[in-house]
């Protein structure tokens, strides 16, 4: 497998066309199979994302539909990690304040899968080559230090490569064995685009296995519905909600305990 970045991409200003910018950037060079990951903030810019916020932390609220966790740091900084509109959790909703005009934020995509659908078809048709595309943002993962790109967008290619069903080496049945490709390959374009090397796109070559039609299920579809979701508030908060749970139950039954709360 291959992955390099392209050079000479621009500063991504409002209205840019990023097929026409990443095409020429390519030069010829795209072939069938490959998978072109584009960093979601050049994608925001070309969009118009932009917003005036004094305030950034206005603004994550405004984005916020879920708060799930928030923690104040010793130096005051205080971190909220949320659900966003998109159904994404994390921190700050996905509000970017870096490298954005003074006064303003720059917000995550409307929809990232229809704008890799976009990025992908004009790719396609400009190329003549059938690509697959990945919007990719960075994300913390919980009991992990650190973050790295994860997909927030997908068009053309399966985000799952999906083992169930299947044996592993001493043939033994494959129960919940489904890696999130899409991730791995978001994960992997990053070591080659950096985060100040100004190279927001990279391109795959070596897994044209997971490349097909447009109409394939996005990164929205890697997103676990709520029921299924075993971690829907922070440790605190869980506690917290608890215990007042746990308070409200004595009261309706008349027993009222003496004890104080550790």
């Amino acid at each position: 497998m291959q992955i390099w970045a392209l050079e000479g991409i621009p500063e991504i200003i409002t209205g840019d066309d990023l097929v026409a910018v990443i095409a020429r950037a390519a030069d010829g060079s795209l072939a069938d199979g490959d998978i072109v990951v584009v960093t979601s903030k050049i994608v925001s810019k070309a969009e118009g994302r932009f917003v005036a916020a004094a305030d950034r932390e206005d603004a994550i609220t405004a984005e916020t539909v879920r708060v799930v966790a928030t923690r104040v740091a010793a130096s005051g900084h205080t971190t909220r990690i949320v659900e966003n509109r998109l159904g994404i959790i994390a921190a700050a909703a996905g509000v970017d304040a870096s490298n954005t005009p003074d006064g303003t934020v720059l917000l995550l995509p409307v929809d990232p899968d229809a704008s890799a659908r976009a990025v992908a078809a004009g790719l396609r048709d400009v190329t003549g080559a059938e690509v697959g595309v990945i919007i990719s943002d960075t994300l913390g993962r919980a009991w992990r230090e650190g973050q790295t790109d994860t997909a927030i967008g997908a068009a053309g290619i399966r985000v799952f490569d999906d083992l169930r069903g299947g044996t592993d080496a001493e043939g033994r049945p494959l129960v919940v064995t489904m890696p999130c490709v899409a991730d791995e390959l978001a994960a992997a374009a990053d070591l080659v685009k950096g985060k100040t090397g100004r190279t927001p796109v990279a391109v795959v070559r070596g897994r044209s296995d997971l490349v097909g039609s447009l109409d394939l299920p996005g990164a929205r579809s890697i997103i676990r519905a709520r029921e299924h979701d075993m971690f829907h508030t922070g440790a605190a908060e869980s506690y917290a909600a608890g215990y007042a749970a746990s308070l409200a139950a004595q009261d309706e039954s008349g027993v009222h305990g003496g004890g104080a709360r550790p």
